[in-house]
C-alpha cells in the first residue's frame, strides 16, 4: 500500500528544510513566508537493515524497501480556510495524504523570522493551524448539508447521514478536531476528505541540544497530550544528509542521539496508522511490503495483487529472526521453523512469506 504524509506548518518553522533533509531534496528552504508554493514530492525508503541481510543470504539481484511518500506543503496562516495566504491551495493538497505531520518551531533564532515577527509560541502555532483545519472542515460538512437534506426526504439512509454531520459539525464548533473521537463512520464521510480526521503526528522542530532535554520536551508533549509526537533538529538532519552510515552515527551519539529524524517519523507514521511490514526474499528481489496490522494472510497477499488474495490457498512463512539463525532457507526448514498458514493467519511483522495461490481466468 501507498503511505502519503503531508508536512505542515506555519512559516518559517523549518517545515522546508526538514523535508530537504529526509528526502535528501534541494527545494528552495527561505527564511520569507511562501518558499514552498507548489507541494514538492519525494519517495523514501524506509530503512530497514533486514533487507540487506536476506539479499546476502539469498544472493538477490535487487532488494525494494518499502517507501513513504512525502509532501512538503505550502506554509500556512491565520485565516487560510477563507483563502489567506495560499489558502484553499495548502488545504487542497493536505487532502491527499494519509496523515499529516504537523511541524512546530520550538527553537529561538533571531536570524529566523517568526510567521508574525512575534516570539516563539508552540502553543500559539498549534492552535493557528488547528483552528485552520477544524474551520476547513466546518466549510465542507456545509457544502455537503443542503444536498443531502434534500435525499433525506426520501431516503432513511441520507437521514441518519444528516444527523450524523450535523454531530460531526457540533464537534467542530467546540473545538474538537475529529481525529480526537473515538471513532468515525467512514461510509458517510470517506469523501469529504475531513482534514481534522486525519492522523496527525507532532514534530517539535528543537535546539539540536534539547533533543536529550527530557523536561523541555515533556512541556511540549503536554501542549498536545494524548496525540502523538517526536522531537527532532531540522538542522541536524540537514547536516545529516550526505554522510556516510558511520559519520551520520558519530554525529547522533555527540548529542546523545540514537536515530535520525527520519526513523523517528517512520515510526511515529506506522504507529499512528496502524501499519506494519512483512518481507518476501528469493533470488530475483528482496522486498519489503507495508499493510495494515491485523491483515490476514489473504489481505496480505493483495497487496501484491489482487489475483494474489482471491486466488488465495496457502502461506509459507518463516520468522526473520528463526531464517537468520538457521542460516538458510533449506536449514530452517529442516528445523522445522517454515510453516504453512491458510486464510486466517494474522500477519506478523517478522513474517518472511512465500504465498501459493490459483488465478482462474
Amino acid at each position: 500500500m501507498s503511505l502519503s504524509i503531508g508536512i505542515v506548518g506555519l512559516p518559517n518553522v523549518g517545515k522546508s528544510t526538514l523535508f530537504n533533509a529526509l528526502t535528501n531534496s534541494e527545494i528552495l528552504a527561505a527564511n520569507y513566508p511562501f518558499a514552498t508554493i507548489e507541494p514538492n514530492t519525494g519517495i523514501v525508503p524506509v530503512p530497514d537493515e533486514r533487507l540487506d541481510v536476506l539479499q546476502k543470504m539469498y544472493s538477490a539481484q535487487k532488494v525494494i524497501p518499502a517507501t513513504v511518500t512525502f509532501v512538503d506543503i505550502a506554509g500556512l496562516v491565520a485565516g487560510a480556510s477563507k483563502g489567506e495566504g495560499l489558502g484553499n491551495q495548502f488545504l487542497a493538497n493536505i487532502r491527499q495524504c494519509n496523515a499529516i505531520v504537523h511541524v512546530v518551531r520550538a527553537f529561538e533564532n533571531s536570524e529566523i523570522l517568526r510567521h508574525d515577527n512575534g516570539a516563539v509560541n508552540p502553543k500559539s502555532d498549534i492552535e493557528i493551524i488547528n483552528t485552520e483545519l477544524i474551520l476547513a472542515d466546518m466549510q465542507t460538512i456545509e457544502k455537503r448539508l443542503p444536498a443531502l437534506s434534500k435525499e433525506a426526504k426520501a431516503k432513511p439512509s441520507a437521514r441518519e447521514a444528516v444527523t450524523y454531520l450535523e454531530s460531526l459539525q457540533r464537534h467542530l464548533e467546540a473545538g474538537t478536531p475529529l481525529s480526537a473521537l473515538p471513532s468515525l463512520d467512514e461510509e458517510v464521510i470517506h469523501d469529504l476528505h475531513l482534514l481534522t480526521a486525519k492522523p496527525v503526528i507532532y514534530a517539535f522542530n528543537v535546539d539540536e541540544n534539547d533533543l536529550t532535554n527530557e523536561s523541555a520536551q515533556q512541556a511540549l508533549a503536554n501542549l498536545i497530550a494524548p496525540a502523538k509526537c517526536i522531537f527532532i533538529s531540522a538542522k541536524l538532519e540537514e547536516e545529516l544528509k550526505g554522510l556516510d552510515a558511520n559519520d551520520a552515527h558519530e554525529l547522533l551519539e555527540s548529542y546523545g542521539v540514537k536515530d535520525t529524524g527520519l526513523m523517528k517519523l517512520i515510526h511515529a507514521a506506522y504507529s499512528t496508522l496502524g501499519l506494519q511490514s512483512y518481507l518476501t526474499a528469493g533470488e530475483k528481489e528482496v522486498r519489503a511490503w507495508t499493510i495494515k496490522q491485523g491483515s490476514t494472510a489473504p489481505q496480505a497477499a493483495g497487496v501484491i495483487h489482487g489475483d494474489f488474495e482471491k486466488g488465495f490457498i496457502a502461506a509459507s512463512i518463516v520468522d526473520y529472526d528463526d531464517l537468520v539463525a538457521a542460516g538458510s532457507e533449506q536449514a530452517a526448514k529442516a528445523a522445522g521453523k517454515v510453516r504453512t498458514e491458510g486464510k486466517d493467519y494474522v500477519m506478523q511483522p517478522g513474517d518472511i512469506v512465500e504465498f501459493r495461490f490459483n488465478v482462474t481466468k
